[in-house]
């Protein structure tokens, strides 16, 4: 299976945001990929005044990426939106994935929230605004189990071991919106380690470069092997990198270095 990573800049107009999607998703699509996977809050990035009103999964922005994916004959994972949430002051962070034909076949609410607070620095409470899923999430995506995660789930090993072990993932998605004081440290280093750990792929889709309000996104969107070796890195602007998923591989893997069968905890 081909994977396509599409590495975008969201900003604060909606329809220029997933215009600029649905080219990367052509552009995926040009180059073979199977599944192409989008960054977090694709739709919009910007002041918290101009956010859109949240919708159920089949409002504007599923039904966009349902369309997009059927035209194009791709499996799409739409990054993530705010889903309308279990009250008035909180949505979901919200992945959506479509089939070939533009069916929903999954959805994954994000379970880590981003709470930071480094004085002088940082100042950042997710929770404010959004309410935890709780379930974890595997697709198959022709013939290959992939499990879904966005963006601050990146630090939780305990959720990609069970993506891994419980639900027998082949392919771990990122959809991002890493930082970039903490991205140029971090982003590499974690995506390594839960390909490494858990012998999986992993794709990364990451927004890149400056969102307003003060808000700057490191990019470097990836897929990684099972191994923990980068296929392919996308450079530090709009675009979209593509490696191939080898199943063969990832058992060979498995087998010559058993440590998924030898966990003991």
């Amino acid at each position: 299976m081909r994977v396509a990573v599409c590495q975008l800049n969201a900003r604060d107009d909606r329809a220029a945001n997933l215009a600029q999607a649905a080219g990367l998703l052509a552009r995926a699509a040009d180059a073979g990929a199977d599944l192409a996977v989008l960054p977090e809050y694709v739709d919009y990035l910007g002041p918290a005044a101009g956010l859109p009103r949240p919708e159920p999964v089949d409002g504007e922005f599923g039904e966009f990426f349902a369309r997009t994916a059927q035209r194009l004959g791709i499996w799409v994972i739409a990054g993530s939106f705010h889903e309308t949430g279990p009250d008035s002051d909180h949505t979901y962070n919200t992945s959506l994935v479509f089939d070939r034909s533009g069916a929903l076949t999954a959805s994954y609410r994000k379970i880590h929230l981003y709470d930071v607070e480094i004085p002088g620095r940082v100042s950042y409470r997710e929770s404010a605004s959004v309410a935890a899923g709780t379930e974890p999430v595997v697709v198959t995506v022709d013939g290959v189990r992939v499990g879904l995660s966005i963006c601050y789930d990146l630090r939780f090993p305990e959720l990609y071991r069970r993506l891994a072990v419980e639900g027998g993932a082949h392919l771990l998605v990122v959809p991002a919106a890493f930082m970039l004081h903490t991205g140029r440290d971090h982003w590499e280093v974690l995506l390594r380690a839960r390909a490494i750990e858990n012998q999986c792929y992993v794709a990364a889709a990451g927004q890149i470069g400056d969102h307003d309000p003060g808000r700057t996104c490191f990019g470097r969107s990836m897929v990684v092997d099972p191994w923990g070796l980068p296929l392919c890195v996308a450079p530090d602007t709009t675009t979209v990198a593509v490696a191939d998923i080898d199943l063969d591989r990832l058992a060979t893997i498995r087998t010559e270095l058993p440590s998924l069968a030898n966990r003991r905890l």
